[in-house]
């Protein structure tokens, strides 16, 4: 199991970027410690070097981080043909129940990178980089928690066995259980469509009213927290209704199947619109506070409009791949006219 080319990929990859990591934390931390912008002194200098380089090994860290959650995914929906019971990515993550500590432990890391990004973006483009000190104390919050990802992710590639019986999307998903996932896949139909469609429909009106400059401010805040909001009432609605539409049977309620290619690849494109629309939508709420520091001013704003423009642009195309086999399918879920 080890040995398949995406098992290598993520575990190479997680011991490279843990090792990048932790030797950007320390010079962090001598940054953190030693960094006075005031002065020009050699050892202020060699901190500004250091600063450029941690900052450029950082950025593929944290970019690594964020492609390997769709790579997991990938890579846990091609092993499925090695288990018995398995049809999708649900049967490997069955296989080994700590696959799902992993799935989670990445999107989360998936906006906790996306948010450093954010940040380090807004400290360059300042003159005296204001926020370096506060960006290596979050690198240094945030890398215990990847390398928890690692050790969670190289348990479960170590712990599958090609002989184990495991279970599918047919029972995890079934609007007959007592999970949350049944539970989800439980929810009525025409409710979900209500609620997602609405959330959907103020979420995008207030990130357009954010293009614009007069807007009011709290409203960013707002959008930010809702923007989480719409993202936890999107994955339900994913496998509540959007799902049972793609696949047009009213029992089949996989957030995964729609990732393999019988169904296109589709997947691909409605969760990477979701999450990056959620993203940049959070990133833009991030960066108010560090509109009080006069060097920031202006990049806070011009980043401000740039995100919001792609968050607007991206949670579209989420709906309107969610809305299509609605509109273009001849199928009707149950309680549908």
């Amino acid at each position: 199991m080890i040995f398949h080319p995406g098992v290598l990929g993520l575990v190479t990859g997680s011991l490279i970027v843990l090792v990048m990591a932790f030797f950007s934390v320390v010079l962090g931390i001598r940054i953190i410690i030693g960094w006075d912008i005031t002065k020009s002194t050699a050892g202020q200098l060699s901190l500004e070097r250091q600063t450029y380089l941690v900052s450029t090994v950082m950025n593929y860290v944290m970019g690594f981080q964020i492609l390997s959650l769709f790579l997991f995914v990938y890579t846990a929906d091609d092993i499925h043909q090695l288990f018995v019971g398995a049809m999708c990515t649900t049967g490997s993550l069955n296989a080994n129940p700590i696959g799902w500590t992993v799935l989670f432990a990445k999107i989360i890391i998936f906006f906790l990178c996306g948010i450093w990004l954010v940040i380090n973006k807004l400290d360059e483009m300042a003159e005296d980089y204001p926020l370096v000190r506060f960006k290596y104390k979050y690198l240094t919050a945030l890398a215990p928690l990847m390398a928890l990802e690692a050790y969670w992710q190289l348990s479960y590639f170590l712990g599958l066995k090609a002989n184990v019986i495991t279970s599918c999307c047919s029972s995890l998903f079934s609007d007959e259980g007592v999970t949350v996932a049944s539970s989800l896949a439980a929810l009525p139909v025409d409710v979900m469509m209500y609620i997602f469609y609405a959330a959907a429909a103020l979420e995008t009106a207030m990130l357009a009213l954010l293009i614009r400059k007069s807007a009011w401010r709290i409203l960013r805040y707002i959008s930010g927290v809702g923007a989480l909001v719409f993202f936890l009432i999107a994955l339900a609605s994913i496998i509540s209704f959007v799902s049972i539409y793609y696949y047009e049977t009213p029992v089949h309620h996989c957030p995964f199947d729609i990732l393999q290619g019988q169904y296109m690849f589709v997947g691909y494109p409605l969760y990477g619109s979701l999450f990056g629309g959620v993203l940049f939508a959070a990133g833009a709420a991030v960066a108010e506070p560090f509109r009080k520091i006069n060097s920031l001013k202006t990049a806070v704003d011009q980043m401000q409009r740039k995100w919001t423009k792609l968050a607007v642009l991206l949670i579209i195309i989420f709906i309107i791949i969610s809305t299509w086999p609605l509109v273009f399918s001849t199928f009707k879920a149950y309680g549908q006219n």
